[in-house]
């Protein structure tokens, strides 16, 4: 793996501080964050409760945005939090809607329930004119078939990208952005790795998708967005370039696609 530049500046386009354990401190994870050259975070929701912390964390750190949205595991929580997610996606801090999608590798929420969860948060996307940030696990045609049906947002990222290069085809072939977590520095992960070789440089982005997926050489830790340089790296290795340029060019990404302002990055 490539030696990290301390001075690389990187922006962790999805993690989520507000579900650490190890410490229960969100802002801690933060500044360690900031100590190891990341620029800005995207704090993804996932409920109505973690949406609120995302959004709260958002206004008390300027290198702070917040998503806001329901996963598709809690996805039978649409009737009760939809509204208050409504009037919360509204706020200036938040960029995106989501995550949001479909998950039939637990399956914790019912098909039926993750489809209109997710038809809603699209609708949603498209009314406040925010990004969609995508959730999909074993679940391509369904995804697809949504956004077919409802039609893509003008800004879309498909979160943790599990899918190979054909998956990755696809995604691009609507428009679409692809983020990379940890999992593509994982030694089994050769079909993500021809993912990230596929996307061109400027729908290309990085996130930890912490506290989960920590990367080599963090493997059994609990990750955080601290790591994001480390994801980098392997990014950088399976797309051919220096991490420095990758760098670059996922922070750049961040702001086109998820709307992190330049001039923090």
């Amino acid at each position: 793996m490539a030696t990290l530049n301390v001075q690389t500046r990187w922006v962790d386009s999805h993690c989520h501080p507000q579900l650490v354990a190890t410490t229960g401190d969100a802002d801690a994870v933060l500044e360690r964050a900031r100590d190891a050259g990341v620029v800005a975070m995207v704090v993804v929701g996932t409920d109505l409760a973690s949406s609120r912390e995302a959004v709260a964390l958002a206004e008390r750190h300027a290198d702070v945005f917040a998503t806001v949205g329901l996963h598709p595991h809690d996805a039978s929580r649409l009737e009760d939090e939809w509204d208050a997610l409504v009037d919360l996606a509204a706020h200036p801090q938040v960029v995106a809607v989501g995550e949001a999608g479909f998950d039939y590798h637990y399956l914790h929420s019912p098909a039926d329930a993750q489809d209109a969860a997710f038809r809603a948060q699209i609708r949603l996307a498209h009314t406040l004119d925010r990004a969609l940030v995508i959730h999909t696990r074993d679940a391509w045609d369904d995804t697809f078939r949504v956004l077919a049906d409802e039609g893509m947002p003008r800004r879309t990222v498909f979160h943790c990208f599990t899918g190979g290069a054909p998956e990755a085809e696809r995604a691009l072939a609507l428009g679409a952005a692809l983020s990379f977590s940890g999992i593509v520095s994982f030694k089994n992960a050769a079909d993500v790795r021809a993912a990230a070789a596929a996307c061109p440089p400027d729908r290309l982005l990085v996130e930890t998708d912490s506290p989960y997926l920590a990367p080599v050489p963090h493997r059994g830790k609990e990750n955080e967005p601290a790591y994001v340089g480390a994801v980098g790296a392997a990014l950088a290795a399976a797309v051919g370039r220096e991490p420095a340029v990758v760098a670059e060019e996922t922070a750049a990404a961040a702001a086109t696609w998820l709307g992190v302002p330049v001039t923090t990055v």
